[in-house]
């Protein structure tokens, strides 16, 4: 009897939640059930979306009752060029794969989700930090033997389960499992656990990869808005969202000496300045964190049935910066002053857990949202409101020499974003470049002051440390003022 020379070797990436332990259980259940050896093992992976929790699998694909005694040799981690089905349960996870040389043209069926959960290194980035997941896939489609990519969360919320189930549908119906439909349909039946649900999802997955059904078509990419009409419409939507119409007519009032130029440095700068006006500060990440559609989108992401309860906690770190920035002008300023004379700016930030899908931590938070008509008379507000007419009035002057520099101007307000450090990096990054190429620069020359601007803009955006922007400007880039001793 001829026997295989070596197992099939599986490698599952998924993220926290996502079942990849019941999955992995599933497969070996179904193994046992056609008297196949195999082995499992897992690494965990870390927090905050720096990597998944790995499941290695192998399993002979011959009965153990013919091997006559004999019994496999398995290995208990993968080596790259050696893996015949890759797992994974977010696009990136599958690009990760690929990176680390897992996914092979020939031997390797690739079996991944299209969604995008963003990892943290994306979330770092100063600007769009996001991965291009038309490359991930055309890499996939490139460097797998086969590919079988489509939206499994999607499928698995229809279904009412956890993506795991859509998983081990489309690992079933690709064809490359020596394991019958019937096997791992009963192992989720002996999981015990959302078993209807969860048959849902597996024969979703399974139809898709076998060809019986076609698999959904992803969403049309969100327009971005373009025209300087639609651009206006959605600030002003925005902003009366954000503080009232008063603030959306301030934020019209604004754009009028720019309406009557050219209309890409008119749409550029509306864009930016309604951006800058919804500035994140304690306001505004309490307003959001309590709505009721962030909630409803939370029960629809957990895939929470009518009547179960969903716990929402949310992670707050305030600190010096956040108080003051409620505080009237003169106390936040005196505060932030002595925060930066004695090095304290980080020194006090308290972390909390609170469980905003309760009454006390929603009221808590809630409580801060409802701080919105003190926003025009706190710190914050009126530092904000002073940078932003700076920055409007040095795009205007450009804009009398040259529509290029008033637009590298202009672009320079997306460095200005969140709360915190990270805004405090930010607007450390602009005011530089404002002082140094903007305000005071080396060349009077439009074309060569334009370039400056942008070399030092992208290597900010790239590089929050602030050691790329300090090499562009030849000279190093502080956030804060030195302390005193």
């Amino acid at each position: 009897m001829s026997l295989p020379e070596r197992p099939i070797t599986i490698l599952i990436a998924a993220l926290g939640g996502e079942g990849g332990g019941v999955m992995a259980d599933w497969l070996i259940d179904a193994a046992a059930q056609c008297g196949f050896p195999s082995q499992s093992t897992s690494i965990p992976g870390v927090a905050q979306r720096t990597g998944a929790t790995t499941y290695y699998l192998e399993i002979y694909p011959t009965k153990l009752e013919t091997l006559g005694g004999r019994t496999p040799v398995m290995s208990l981690t993968p080596s790259p060029g050696n893996v015949d089905m890759m797992v994974a349960s977010e696009l990136v996870e599958a690009g990760r794969a690929m990176l680390n040389g897992y996914v092979s043209p020939e031997r390797t069926t690739l079996v991944a989700s299209t969604h995008r959960i963003y990892a943290t290194i994306e979330k770092m980035q100063m600007a769009d930090g996001r991965f291009d997941s038309d490359k991930v896939i055309g890499a996939g489609k490139q460097l797998a033997k086969q590919a079988l990519l489509f939206d499994m969360r999607k499928l698995a919320q229809d279904s009412g389960t956890v993506i795991n189930a859509v998983l081990f549908g489309a690992m079933a119906g690709s064809g490359v499992l020596p394991l019958p439909r019937e096997a791992c349909e009963q192992a989720i039946r002996r999981g015990g656990r959302g078993t209807e649900a969860s048959l849902r999802g597996f024969a979703s997955g399974f139809e898709i990869a076998a060809g019986s059904r076609p698999a959904p078509q992803p969403p049309a990419p969100p327009k971005r808005a373009e025209g300087l009409k639609e651009v206006l419409e959605l600030g002003v939507e925005r902003l009366k969202d954000y503080q009232g119409d008063a603030y959306a007519n301030l934020y019209l009032e604004r754009m009028k000496p720019f309406l009557e130029g050219d209309s890409k440095l008119a749409a550029e700068t509306a864009r930016h300045l309604a951006l800058w006006m919804a500035y994140e500060d304690i306001i505004r990440v309490a307003d959001l964190k309590t709505r009721a559609s962030r909630f409803e989108r939370v029960r629809r992401e957990t895939g929470a049935k009518e009547g179960e309860p969903v716990v929402v906690i949310d992670f707050l770190k305030p600190g010096v910066e956040e108080v003051a920035s409620l505080l009237p002008h003169s106390l936040g300023k005196s505060l932030i002053s002595w925060a930066e004379k004695h090095g304290k700016l980080d020194a006090y930030n308290v972390g909390m857990h609170v469980k905003t899908s309760g009454v006390f931590g929603y009221l808590t938070v809630r409580s801060l949202a409802w701080l919105k008509p003190w926003r025009p008379h706190s710190y914050r507000y009126r530092e904000e409101q002073a940078l932003i007419g700076r920055w409007l009035a040095r795009v205007r002057e450009a804009a009398a020499r040259s529509l290029p520099l008033a637009l590298e101007i202009s672009e320079c307000a997306r460095l200005v974003k969140g709360y915190g450090e990270t805004h405090r990096r930010g607007k450390g990054n602009f005011l530089a470049i404002m002082d140094a190429l903007v305000e005071n620069p080396a060349s009077t020359d439009p074309g060569e002051q334009s370039k400056a601007i942008r070399r030092a803009r992208d290597a900010a955006l790239a590089d929050p440390e602030g050691k790329a922007l300090g090499g562009a400007l030849g000279k190093p880039v502080t956030w804060l003022k030195p302390v005193r001793s």
